[in-house]
């Protein structure tokens, strides 16, 4: 999947988040880190370039294709994309089980039967086969993240979008999504909103920076830590790396 955006302006009030931000995750599945200090506008274009927020100007546009500016179109396109926020959104009266299988039956279609299969395969590929049964409440922050991945991850989205996906987790649980998100490269296209810096750069393809709501630069991980824009911007310093 080829995802671009071009002079997406975005406005609350009359703060602009995103003010003429261009973005585009090149051809290839691959993944994707937005990076920037808090308030640069990282989660609006997130939450633009997957179909949750309508930009006010510019244009989304999805394998060359432009994203129409209506309800209706953004709804269908959210059923093809999957989100995982640091908020988590678990169901609080489901399992973990149930809150994976609840959106493949109800909003996917997919039989009772399949949906567990692939619930539980997920989960335990993230280390929850033993909290199957468990509700959020009973599950660390960082179980409840893990379970919120796998349910993104059920339905086989052809975009990932993950924003701060590492919050409330340890360092052995960070390592582990960052080798399941490892492994699914060349599977999917990832947009990845991360302050682990060490996972951002285990994962990362390419890295956008944006600063007040534009990007100040976008390359490889390598061409991002010499940039000295992204020094002077994003660590206020140029002797310091990223």
């Amino acid at each position: 999947m080829r995802l671009e955006a071009e002079a997406v302006v975005k406005r609350f009030g009359a703060f602009a988040a995103l003010d003429g931000a261009s973005f585009s995750t090149g051809g290839d599945a691959r993944v994707v880190a937005l990076l920037g200090p808090s308030g640069g506008g990282k989660s609006t274009l997130l939450r633009v370039l997957g179909g949750l927020l309508l930009p006010d100007a510019g244009e989304v546009r999805v394998d060359g294709q432009a994203l129409p500016h209506d309800e209706a179109a953004a709804l269908r396109v959210l059923r093809q994309n999957g989100f995982v926020f640091q908020g988590y959104n678990l169901f609080p009266h489901l399992t973990a089980l149930q809150n994976v299988v609840l959106p493949l039956c109800e909003v996917h279609g997919q039989p009772r039967a399949v949906a567990e299969d692939r619930a539980r395969e997920l989960l335990a590929r993230l280390g929850l086969a033993e909290h199957l049964r468990k509700r959020p409440a009973e599950l660390s922050g960082g179980q409840q993240q893990r379970a919120a991945i796998a349910r993104a991850l059920a339905p086989r989205p052809r975009l990932l979008l993950l924003d701060e996906p590492m919050a409330g987790m340890s360092h052995a649980e960070s390592e582990r999504v960052v080798e399941m998100l490892r492994a699914l490269k060349g599977r999917y296209t990832v947009l990845l909103v991360e302050h682990d810096m060490d996972a951002v750069f285990a994962l990362a393809d390419r890295i956008t920076v944006l600063v007040y709501g534009r990007v100040i630069a976008c390359g490889t991980p390598e061409q991002i830590r010499g940039h000295d824009a992204v020094r002077v911007a994003y660590l206020g310093t140029q002797e310091e790396s990223v």
